[in-house]
């Protein structure tokens, strides 16, 4: 005769099915749901291959990039002034300026690393937060220090200044630092108020970007998963317009000083979209 009585074995393995079950569940809703923010413990840890090949995947999907164009960015880069074309062992320099803590940098950087994936390849990023008790606090982001980017067509140069807890990262060298301080810091062609800012990026002396095309606040109460996930499978989000919009920006100024390369880039649809609107 068949028993309908569990055993005690059984029912252990009942109760082992059901606490996998929720622990997966917690980890799901951890990096999917609207709740799951950055979480800081990720602050300096090595961003997976499979995250920076998706990332990759992202900045070669000319398709999106058209149909975004210009997205949702608002702050514009600004002519320099300059006649002197910044290079370094025969390439164009791109110079960024930044520092952990800041999350306008934050923002920033999503689009700053698609762009510049269009150029070359990261082999090397880490996962970073901005301040937890700044401005939209603990934005998830990345930090270009200790990172390694490698292109034949551009030499990208960044300075991470501090930490997301303001301590004491990386120096300017003084060539960096007087490009800094003529084109920023003591630039009399922009507002007082808006001097001394980060971000800071020089675009081969040609254009400069003072502060965010973007608000933070966009990506601010979303963790690096969700983001992504925004940005593979809806274009009209306004993560991805923010993002990809800042992506397709920074890459105009990249082609406009690099002589227009790759093509396969620097002839898409939004690059002249954009050249129109930046001028």
């Amino acid at each position: 005769m068949q028993s309908n009585k569990f055993t005690k074995k059984q029912a252990y393995m009942i109760i082992g099915v059901v606490i996998v079950i929720v622990v997966a569940l917690a980890l799901y809703l951890n990096s999917t749901s609207s709740a799951g923010k950055a979480d800081i413990s990720f602050d300096n840890v090595a961003v997976s291959s499979s995250y920076l090949s998706q990332l990759y995947s992202i900045s070669q999907n000319m398709s999106l990039a058209n149909s975004v164009g210009i997205g949702s960015v608002s702050g514009y880069p600004l002519a320099s002034g300059s006649n002197v074309s910044l290079t370094n062992n025969g390439l164009p320099v791109m110079l960024y300026i930044g520092a952990d803590y800041c999350p306008f940098c934050a923002v920033t950087r999503w689009g700053m690393i698609i762009a510049l994936m269009r150029f070359g390849n990261f082999s090397q990023l880490h996962y970073m937060t901005s301040s937890a008790t700044d401005y939209e606090p603990s934005t998830a982001t990345f930090t270009f220090y200790n990172s390694s980017y490698s292109s034949n067509l551009i030499d990208f140069q960044s300075v991470e200044t501090l930490t997301n807890t303001y301590k004491p990262l990386q120096n300017m060298t003084n060539g960096q630092g007087t490009i800094y301080s003529t084109f920023d810091a003591n630039n009399t062609n922009i507002p007082g108020n808006e001097r001394d800012a980060i971000p800071f990026i020089d675009f081969g002396n040609k254009p400069i970007q003072i502060g965010a095309p973007v608000s933070p606040a966009i990506i601010n109460p979303y963790n690096w998963n969700q983001i992504l996930n925004f940005i593979k499978t809806n274009p009209n989000s306004s993560v991805t317009q923010a993002i990809i919009g800042e992506a397709n920006v920074f890459t105009a100024q990249i082609c406009n000083m690099d002589g227009g390369k790759p093509s396969s880039v620097c002839k898409q649809k939004f690059v002249s979209t954009v050249n129109d609107v930046v001028g």
